[in-house]
């Protein structure tokens, strides 16, 4: 598959499964086409060759509603409407389930009430998008994309402008939720440490092409960082789980590796 922005091509000659039910991270430098594989996806982006099929039907041929019933989609850095309350924004999740008339019926209301109970957002629903920390807000996006009741999350960089404790908080009730419900989850990330922690599966991206793809352990070695982010490290297993961890080597540390 193809992709890009005016003309200007981003990702070419692109193949790439996703394996349904495990989470997959998408990693890379600035601008190497992570955002646009997951708009592509998405089909946020149209594509200039190629095809996106999902569950074998190709997504540019579905019906925009079917595609919003199968696929969950939180992009960088959303914007609430001013004062608009958690409940009534986590509430339009339900839209594409909506038929032409149709009212909030108690299987909408058990479907929100199971999306706030699964991010901890239960106690927020009157409150104010735009009152809320970093970290609730990030939590009530991904309660929206949970009531919209999708088998596939997409996620663009999903602990964006976050501390440290709060990105943790994101990535643990992703990986709950992928562990509960068996959702498949594809996210972008900049952070290969977090990555490595909580994906089944890493695509390492240049130049808008996939240079390997595979378990963190097979993927995140230091010949591929270089490769990849040009970038010189050490990698050594986590002490609890033995996931990869890298640790990078700037030019003050050279003479001391020697």
């Amino acid at each position: 598959m193809g992709a890009g922005y005016s003309g200007t091509p981003v990702i070419e000659d692109l193949s790439l499964r996703i394996e349904a039910g495990r989470i997959t991270a998408l990693v890379g430098p600035n601008a190497c086409g992570k955002s646009t594989l997951l708009k592509s996806l998405a089909r946020l982006l149209p594509l200039t060759a190629g095809s996106v099929l999902l569950e074998g039907a190709d997504i540019h041929r579905l019906p925009t509603r079917e595609v919003a019933r199968r696929l969950g989609v939180l992009p960088q850095s959303p914007v609430a409407p001013e004062s608009i309350t958690v409940g009534d924004l986590v509430w339009r999740g339900r839209h594409p389930h909506r038929q032409f008339g149709r009212r909030r019926d108690a299987h909408d209301d058990h479907v929100i009430a199971e999306a706030l109970r699964a991010t901890g957002t239960a106690e927020l629903v009157d409150r104010p998008v735009d009152q809320l920390s970093g970290g609730q807000r990030q939590r009530v996006w991904i309660a929206l994309a949970l009531a919209q009741d999708t088998p596939t999350l997409l996620l663009d960089e999903p602990t964006t402008y976050l501390d440290v404790a709060h990105q943790i908080e994101v990535m643990d009730l992703l990986a709950d939720l992928n562990e509960q419900t068996g959702k498949t989850i594809v996210l972008v990330s900049h952070d290969l440490n977090q990555a490595a922690l909580y994906a089944s599966t890493i695509v390492a991206m240049r130049d808008g092409r996939v240079i390997r793809q595979g378990a963190p352990e097979e993927v995140l070695d230091a010949d591929t960082v270089a490769e990849v982010f040009g970038l010189r490290c050490v990698v050594v297993p986590h002490p609890l789980t033995a996931r990869p961890q890298i640790f990078p080597l700037g030019r003050r540390h050279h003479s001391q590796e020697n």
